[in-house]
C-alpha cells in the first residue's frame, strides 16, 4: 500500500472537504445560482464555495504558502519557494449541466518546479495523487501509462476550443489528423482528468491548447510520475506559461507531436 506524504495528506483532505459541498451542490444542480464569467464560460456558487473552503484548509496547514487561485487569482505569502495552484472545480461545464464527469485539482510548486499534485474526482471517489520521485497513484494503486506503441491502437484525449476562445481552424485540423491516425478520440470537458486519465493507461495520450496553469499543474506531474512524457507542443516545457499541452507514453510522444505539429502548418494561411 502507497504511503502518502504529510504533504499529499493535506492536500487530500483539503479536496475531500471541499467536495462535500461540490456533491451537494451537484445533486441539486438546477437550483445553482450561475453568472456568467466569460463567453461559454460559467462560475457557479458550487465553484466560489470549493474554493474558499481549499483556500481556508490550505492555508491553515501551510500558513505561509502562496497561491494561485482560478477565481481568486494570486496570494502572495510569506514563504517565497511555495505556492499552491488550484482548481477548485475543473469541468464546470459538464457540471452545470448534470454531467458526472468533473475534479477538483490542486498542485504544489516548489522555486517554479510542480513537486506534488492530486486530482480527486468526487463522483467516483478516484485520488489522484503524485510526488516528484515518489511515483503516481489512484487511492492506493500504483499508476502507469499505457504501453501501447502504434497510434492506429490508440485512443487519445483532447479539449476543444469553444466558442469566444482560440484558433477553431488550426485546432480543426490537428483532429483531423488525429482522427486519420488513431483508434479514436475523447472529449470528456475536464483537462486536470484528462491527465490523470494519461497518468491511469486509460487514454494513450492527450493535447490541447490555451490551457490555465491550474488546469494542468497536478496532471502534469501525474504523468510523468506514471512513465509518461509532457511536453508543449514544440517539444519543449512551457506548458504552465503558453498553456499548449501534449502527454503520451514514451513510444506515441514524438509521433503525437509531429502529427500535430504537420497538422498546424497545413492550416496556416499560404503566404
Amino acid at each position: 500500500m502507497a504511503r502518502t506524504s504529510p504533504t499529499v495528506n493535506v492536500m487530500a483532505a483539503a479536496a475531500r472537504k471541499a467536495a462535500r459541498a461540490l456533491n451537494r451542490d451537484f445533486g441539486e444542480v438546477e437550483q445553482l445560482q450561475v453568472s456568467v464569467k466569460g463567453p461559454g464560460e460559467f462560475v457557479s456558487t458550487a465553484d466560489l464555495r470549493a474554493e474558499r473552503t481549499l483556500k481556508t484548509e490550505l492555508q491553515r496547514a501551510r500558513p505561509g504558502y502562496g497561491m494561485l487561485l482560478e477565481e481568486s487569482g494570486a496570494v502572495e505569502g510569506t514563504d517565497p519557494h511555495h505556492r499552491w495552484i488550484v482548481d477548485p472545480l475543473d469541468g464546470t461545464t459538464n457540471f452545470l449541466h448534470g454531467i458526472p464527469h468533473f475534479a477538483i485539482s490542486i498542485g504544489l510548486e516548489r522555486d517554479g518546479e510542480i513537486v506534488a499534485g492530486i486530482v480527486y474526482e468526487p463522483t467516483r471517489d478516484e485520488m489522484f495523487w503524485a510526488e516528484k520521485g515518489i511515483g503516481a497513484y489512484v487511492n492506493d494503486r500504483r499508476l502507469r501509462v499505457s504501453a501501447r506503441r502504434q497510434l492506429g491502437d490508440a485512443v487519445i484525449g483532447t479539449g476543444i476550443p469553444f466558442r469566444g476562445r482560440g484558433d477553431h481552424p488550426t485546432y480543426i485540423a490537428t483532429l483531423a489528423r488525429i482522427m486519420e491516425a488513431t483508434s479514436g478520440v475523447r472529449r470528456l470537458g475536464a483537462a486536470a482528468l484528462d491527465l490523470a486519465y494519461v497518468a491511469a493507461g486509460r487514454y494513450d495520450g492527450f493535447w490541447e491548447f490555451g490551457l490555465a496553469p491550474w488546469d494542468v499543474a497536478a496532471g502534469l506531474l501525474l504523468v510523468r510520475e506514471a512513465g509518461g512524457f509532457v511536453s508543449d507542443l514544440a517539444g519543449g516545457q512551457t506548458m504552465m506559461t503558453s498553456g499548449d499541452v501534449l502527454a503520451a507514453n514514451g513510444h506515441l510522444h514524438l509521433p503525437l507531436a509531429a502529427l500535430i505539429r504537420e497538422a498546424m502548418r497545413s492550416a496556416q494561411p499560404a503566404p
